[in-house]
């Protein structure tokens, strides 16, 4: 007798994954729950070694073909060869995750200068822009082909103090949005807004320990700041056959947001 298996439309076995900045936090967890579901995964990070380390520690774990290289997504020719290879090494390409991105903290956010401004567009906008564009002649071959991005809840709900990240990332929903119309039928777009979870890139951009600390206990619905495993369930079931009916959306993955009451406690 057959038995149901609620979890089958979750599996990956026949994908090939690409994720950028992939090495460690949340694009790692990525990598790895792609793996364990049974896709073939390519992880591109600026740091190669230890892309490729990842690589060979989540291959370990999960007994799936997991590779890694260096890459420098704000370098078209970096994107280009970096597509090229994975294609090359497993063959095609059916999913694709734009995971880098990066912002520091500003105390005056009129103070961002022009090249900083751009910097930030560059890494957070124009990076997934490129990358999509050097995917396409293979996702359009592929089945259930997915595009899935790390997005920021800063990109809604702006961040004074993160003014920079906040436009690029906001403006990075509108351009993946207006790509999903364009792929319509052919391949799926989301977009993850990611909340607080906890990385040591919180501390390089420019926030202390005890804002840290502040962060790790919000006034949220679940009352705690994510962890990367939280992020990678969304974009598990975004790229599997389970979020096939997904396409042109903006999720959201924040723990719940802040708690709203008018009265003071």
């Amino acid at each position: 007798m057959a038995t149901f298996d609620p979890f089958a439309d979750f599996r990956m076995d026949g994908h090939v994954a690409l994720v950028t900045g992939g090495a460690q936090n949340i694009g790692e967890a990525i990598a790895r729950s792609f793996a364990g579901a049974g896709a073939r995964v390519m992880i591109a990070d600026l740091n190669g070694d230890k892309a490729q380390a990842t690589a060979a520690a989540i291959a370990g774990e999960t007994g799936s073909d997991v590779r890694g290289l260096a890459c420098d997504v704000t370098n078209e020719a970096e994107v280009q060869a970096c597509v090229s290879e994975t294609a090359r090494a497993f063959g095609g390409l059916s999913t694709l995750v734009n995971n880098v991105g990066w912002g520091r903290a500003y105390d005056d956010p009129l103070s961002v200068t022009n090249e900083e401004m751009i910097e930030s567009y560059r890494l957070n906008t124009l990076s997934a822009y490129r990358m999509t564009e050097a995917c396409r002649p293979h996702l359009l071959k592929a089945d259930n082909a997915s595009i899935t991005n790390s997005g920021s809840l800063v990109g809604v709900e702006p961040a004074f103090d993160f003014i920079a990240y906040s436009a690029a990332k906001a403006a990075l929903n509108h351009l993946m949005l207006g790509l999903a119309h364009y792929f319509a039928r052919q391949v799926r777009i989301n977009t993850v807004l990611i909340g607080t979870v906890l990385t040591e890139g919180y501390a390089a951009a420019g926030l202390d320990e005890k804002a840290q600390q502040d962060l790790a206990h919000p006034d949220s619905l679940t009352g705690r700041a994510g962890k990367p495993q939280d992020v990678a369930n969304a974009f598990l079931w975004l790229a599997s056959p389970a979020g096939s009916w997904m396409s042109g959306q903006t999720i959201r993955v924040h723990g719940g947001g802040r708690r709203i009451r008018l009265k003071p406690e």
